[in-house]
């Protein structure tokens, strides 16, 4: 059994350490109730913009939209979206698990897999394999927009790979995030960017699958129309991706540090039980001395 000191000295680091994670557990609480009215708002705007443009391009031949052009496969970009820092329990894991089993089945003799990395923890990961992104087609990582930015400024790295894409620099384009249900669940999420899948075999899909087509008048053509909606659906889709995976972490962070609290606090009682009994052990050791002592003088 450990002295009494070596005790003591573990009861005061376990008692900093709850300090410290129930401290977190605040402040990820606070910040995730931004997050998730953020990610609450967004989504029936996104979901409705992409109902729109589904709507409008039910009878749209496509083959010639630049952003619905025939895939070759052979260039793939994936963006991985992570966090910055850890003590979020599983949050990162599972999607760098996700993610590197998508890019491994993608990689082909034939297919080029390249992988950006927004997020820290995402950059650590493939920055020493073959798939992180090189050159300056695109930034290396996009780390300082994972912790929450504006619309506009998430917007200048989407178009930057929109542009990739139409410049045929990339066949394919891939997002992954971790999608926000609660606080003690995240869904990793890969979704497909460009090339859009539009056309009436996805209107069935959108939200209220009972909506009746009408025979509108579109001035502009709805060509024009499409030309202009889909990027801007393409950005919202990108951004909705960064504020659905910044909700996730503050939420595994906070449930991660509700456990560790209470962890913490079950340790201190096991700690402060074993002490007393080390303490009982040792009055009792110190009588039986002094008892023994006293008898030896009286013998």
């Amino acid at each position: 059994m450990a002295n009494l000191k070596e005790i003591r000295s573990r009861i005061t680091s376990v008692s900093s350490t709850k300090q410290i994670t129930s401290a977190m557990k605040m402040v990820s609480a606070a910040k995730l109730k931004r997050a998730q009215d953020a990610i609450t708002q967004l989504r029936p705007y996104s979901e409705k913009l992409t109902e729109i443009i589904q709507n409008i391009s039910a009878n749209v031949e496509l083959e010639d939209n630049i952003y619905a052009k025939p895939s070759l496969g052979k260039n793939i970009l994936i963006v991985s979206i992570s966090s910055n820092r850890g003590l979020c329990g599983g949050f990162n894991s599972q999607l760098l698990k996700v993610v590197d089993s998508f890019v491994k089945e993608k990689d082909q003799p034939s297919v080029n897999v390249t992988v950006l990395s927004a997020g820290k923890k995402s950059y650590d990961f493939f920055k020493k394999t073959e798939y992180n992104i090189k050159g300056n087609v695109l930034p290396k990582n996009a780390n300082h927009i994972v912790n929450g930015t504006s619309f506009e400024e998430n917007a200048d790295i989407a178009d930057q790979i929109i542009d990739a894409f139409l410049k045929n620099e990339f066949d394919e384009i891939y997002i992954s995030y971790n999608k926000f249900k609660n606080a003690a669940v995240q869904i990793p999420t890969i979704e497909k960017l460009l090339p859009v899948e539009l056309g009436e075999e996805n209107i069935n899909e959108t939200k209220g699958n009972t909506q009746q087509e009408l025979d509108y008048i579109f001035e502009p053509s709805k060509e024009d129309i499409l030309n202009h909606l889909i990027p801007l659906a393409l950005r919202t889709q990108f951004y909705k991706a960064f504020i659905d995976s910044n909700a996730a972490e503050h939420g595994s962070r906070m449930t991660a540090m509700h456990k560790a609290t209470d962890n913490a606090s079950e340790l201190i009682k096991d700690l402060k039980l074993t002490y007393n009994k080390a303490r009982q052990a040792a009055i009792t050791n110190e009588i039986l001395e002094i008892v023994a002592g006293a008898e030896a003088l009286n013998g």
